[in-house]
Parts: structure tokens; sequence; C-alpha cells
């Protein structure tokens, strides 16, 4: 059944000469004369059975249909040359498309990546950033980390690591103390985390603690945006200490206690079960398993992870 779909070159016309509002500068950009722009887009028009732009003695004005097609056609010419650069680029190569959880992706990934690139240099890694639950099939995504469960309808999960959070603040709010018991703790702003949102009141129920402002305070949706604000002294935040490391060692975040708060939950690599045979993303998963088995959670200023020190 043929496409539905007009040419190419027209839609092309038409993205500039909407960009600019002017059929003029359009066909500058598109080093054509001003008439075959503009019969482009007449041919569009009638295949659309749509009128595009208002013609005046002043120049032309997209309509409002013009307007909502002109976006949705310029998101999809984006993609297409994206997709079709990534082509070009590939020369042989292989790229997998992961989505990732912000924070640890920046954080923990990142500073590996590398190894895997001299390790496998014919392997590209593209990251994205994902913080909520996604379907697969409406992606492009050859695989995700996530943090959860591990139950992810149509995947293969492999588990890669805890993540252990311990309450840190700015050391000013220590106040000369080598650390705040929990008691205390609940006194102060407590910074809120939206995809984590009782880790506060989980954090206080495992202490055998009731506090009732445990959900209070200002949320963010990334660790990184708490542990900013922890630095700028706005309240304490739970952060897992491997995801601050920087900020512990230059002493502008600190752990007011040591305590943990265990959780079931983990950090997992997601594979889609119609990618599971990808030569390139079994390396990949070979070579992130090993990385997280060697990884070990050290914890500035001779604090033990796992103490449990109140």
């Amino acid at each position: 059944m043929r496409r539905r779909i007009p040419s190419t070159a027209a839609l092309i016309c038409f993205e500039a000469a909407a960009r600019h509002e002017s059929f003029t500068k359009a066909s500058l950009e598109l080093f054509l004369t001003q008439g075959a722009v503009c019969r482009q887009i007449a041919n569009l028009e009638e295949f659309l059975d749509v009128r595009l732009f208002r013609r005046s003695k002043r120049g032309v004005k997209l309509t409002e249909a013009g307007l909502s097609y002109s976006r949705r056609v310029a998101a999809q010419l984006d993609a297409v040359e994206r997709e079709t650069l990534a082509v070009m680029g590939q020369q042989g190569a292989s790229t997998l498309e992961l989505a990732v959880v912000p924070t640890f992706g920046t954080q923990w990934l990142l500073p590996r990546l590398k190894d895997f690139q001299r390790h496998h240099p014919q392997i590209t890694v593209n990251l994205t950033n994902r913080t909520r639950p996604f379907l697969f099939a409406d992606t492009d995504f050859d695989a995700a980390i996530y943090f959860g469960d591990g139950d992810w309808s149509g995947t293969q999960t492999s588990r890669l690591m805890e993540e252990h959070p311990v309450p840190v603040c700015g050391p000013a709010l220590l106040q000369g103390q080598p650390a705040l018991a929990p008691t205390r703790i609940a006194e102060l702003a407590l910074l809120q985390q939206s995809t984590r949102p009782y880790a506060w009141r989980q954090w206080f129920a495992s202490l055998e603690l009731n506090v009732s402002r445990d959900l209070s305070g200002p949320r963010y949706e990334l660790f990184s945006m708490l542990a900013q604000a922890a630095v700028h002294e706005m309240g304490l935040a739970l952060i897992p200490p491997f995801l601050i490391q920087r900020e512990l060692r230059e002493g502008s975040l600190v752990i007011a206690n040591a305590y943990e708060l265990r959780s079931s939950k983990a950090y997992y690599l997601a594979v889609p079960e119609r990618h599971r045979e990808l030569a390139a993303l079994r390396t990949f998963r070979d070579w992130l398993m090993q990385q997280a088995e060697d990884y070990r959670q050290p914890l500035p200023h001779g604090l033990e992870i796992g103490s449990g020190k109140r």
C-alpha cells in the first residue's frame, strides 16, 4: 500500500520557509530560487489540501495548521538527519543506545566507559537520561540501566549493584560535631527525592523512629540536584556515597550519619528479549557486569559502609 507521504524536497523547503517565515530566506539557505521554493510549498499544500501560509504584499505568515505541522515536520527531519549521520558514521562499527538514570550514568558509568572504548573501539555507546519507566517498544533503546526490583516485563535483567544511601549535608550543619544523631536529623530540613518519595520515612523507620515530618521538604528529581541543594546548606539529603565521591573528597559534603538505608531494590541492566542476541550488547553486558563485580564502595574519612553506626 503506497504511503501518504509528501516529497522530502517539499518538506525541506516547507521547514526552512516556516522557520524563517520567508520564502526568500529559505531559498538562500537551500541554494534554490525563490520560485522553486514557492512551487514546492504550493505542491505540499495541494497534497495536504491545507493552507500552510497566508500570503500578503508584506510576505508570508504561517497559518495555525502550518505552525503545528512545521513543528512536527522539523522534529521528524531532525530525527531522520540524526539516524542518517549515525549510519554514515558507523562504517562497520556497532552503536548501542542505552537509557540510564542520570546521576548513576554521570558519576559511575561515564568514568568507566573509557575502559570499554579502549578494549572495544568498534562499539559506540550512546547514553540518554531516563528517570521514569518506559516501554522498549516505543523507543529505539537497546537496553537500560535503572533502579528497581528487577521485574521489567519482556526483558532480561541483570543485577548490578545496590546504592545504600546515607544522610549527607554541608559541613556547616554539623557545627563541629563528628556526626548528627537521628533525632537531631529529624529536626532539620529534609531534602526529598521525587523518584524515592519514602526514602527518609524508610530510613527513620529502620531506626525505629516515627518522624511526623519525614515526607516534608523540597523535592528534587535527581541525586545530583539533591547534592547541590545539600552543598548549599538547604538541608540534609539521603544519597549513596558512590554518587558524590568528588564532593566528599573536597569536603563540600560530609556524611552526617553513617547509618545506611538498606533496600531490596538495586541498579539493573535491562535488555529487551528482541535484543538478547545482539553481539555488541552481549559484549557490553559482560564488561558492565565485570565492572560492577569489581566495584567496591569506599567511604572517605575512614567511615565504613555497612557499619550501621547511629
